[in-house]
């Protein structure tokens, strides 16, 4: 690693740490702040709150998502997942859906998971659709989602079966977009095999060790974009004023877009998503309300900072510009001609 990377990266860590640190200061004295010892601004407080809120809820399930992608860098070879995939590229389509469908993975895990999949050899588009099913497909989300919406079931299926069918969609239009192009971004150490080649021993490595050592590796990896994604997503909840957006969000055909920024700029866990969207059931439509917990879980502005730090800029642009059509073009076909 040059000179030029080491400083880029160590400022990258520094600057995360250092926000990190300013914000749980301004929290554990925040009595103090706002007694006037050190005068800080209501917005400042108020986006010290949102940010750590995002933060808490997101750790847990990224500890979860780095553990899991440890354990298949250890336990899972190359060739397991060249035997179990199905040879064609469009078949392989569906078994991604229903794989997205048994792990409860939310959307603040399931990149490091999929991230450490296509580096063992899983086709990028498989990943995709693991990438966009499993966030809102798994028992978690399904059974948040009834409790939130129990007087109105419409929204739990239409919710699943359209994440479902979307997820296979989305899979099938990055597969012709990209085909099994490579668009992760590297390490040179991994270039150079330093990485991906393990050194020959005759004492039988600690599985356990190597486990702990890759999930340490990318929590703190994974852990200054969700700290950056976090602070920007903050920042845009406290500064937009919220009551334009209810307004346009009245209209039918709006109200869907609306919905969809809603749920990009909020970065909600997917586990907890449905409780926030039952608030704005007499506000919006239950059309729009779809749109939300559909589109947040797939795409979410904490989630894109990750993306663009490890997928290559041209792949992330073209996956959030498919994810946002294919999302909004099918909750308005939904609301015209099914509900």
């Amino acid at each position: 690693m040059n000179l030029k990377t080491s400083v880029s990266s160590w400022m990258k860590d520094l600057f995360g740490v250092v926000l990190l640190v300013f914000f749980l200061l301004l929290f554990f004295n925040i009595e103090r702040f706002k007694e006037g010892t050190f005068p800080i601004s209501d917005v400042m407080l108020n986006v010290n709150t949102i940010f750590l809120g995002i933060v808490i809820e997101a750790v847990p399930f990224i500890l979860l998502g780095v553990f899991v992608s440890a354990l298949i860098q250890i336990y899972v070879s190359e060739d397991a997942l060249q035997r179990y995939l199905p040879k064609n590229a469009y078949m392989a389509l569906l078994p991604a859906a229903v794989l997205g469908a048994i792990f409860p993975i939310c959307e603040c895990a399931i990149i490091p998971v999929v991230r450490r999949l296509i580096k063992k050899g899983m086709p990028l588009h498989v990943g995709v659709v693991f990438l966009v099913a499993a966030p809102i497909l798994n028992p978690v989300v399904a059974a948040s989602t009834f409790y939130a919406f129990r007087t109105d079931l419409t929204v739990l299926y239409a919710r699943m079966g359209l994440a479902f069918v979307l997820a296979i969609i989305i899979g099938a239009i990055m597969y012709l977009l990209f085909k099994n192009r490579d668009q992760l971004k590297w390490t040179k150490e991994e270039l150079t095999g330093r990485v991906m080649i393990p050194i020959q021993t005759t004492k039988k490595p600690n599985r356990v060790k190597q486990t702990l050592y890759h999930a340490a590796d990318e929590f703190f990896l994974m852990g200054k974009y969700l700290i950056a994604g976090a602070f920007i997503a903050a920042l845009f909840q406290t500064l937009l004023d919220r009551n334009v957006l209810l307004t346009i969000g009245s209209n039918e055909w709006s109200s869907t877009g609306v919905m969809m920024a809603f749920a990009f700029i909020l970065s909600l866990c997917s586990e907890a998503d449905a409780f926030v969207a039952a608030s704005f059931g007499n506000t919006f439509t239950t059309g729009s309300i779809i749109a939300f917990l559909v589109y947040g879980p797939m795409l979410d502005l904490k989630n894109t900072i990750m993306l663009f730090a490890f997928f290559r800029a041209k792949f992330v642009i073209s996956f959030m510009l498919v994810v946002t059509a294919v999302v909004f073009i099918s909750v308005l076909s939904l609301q015209l001609f099914v509900l």
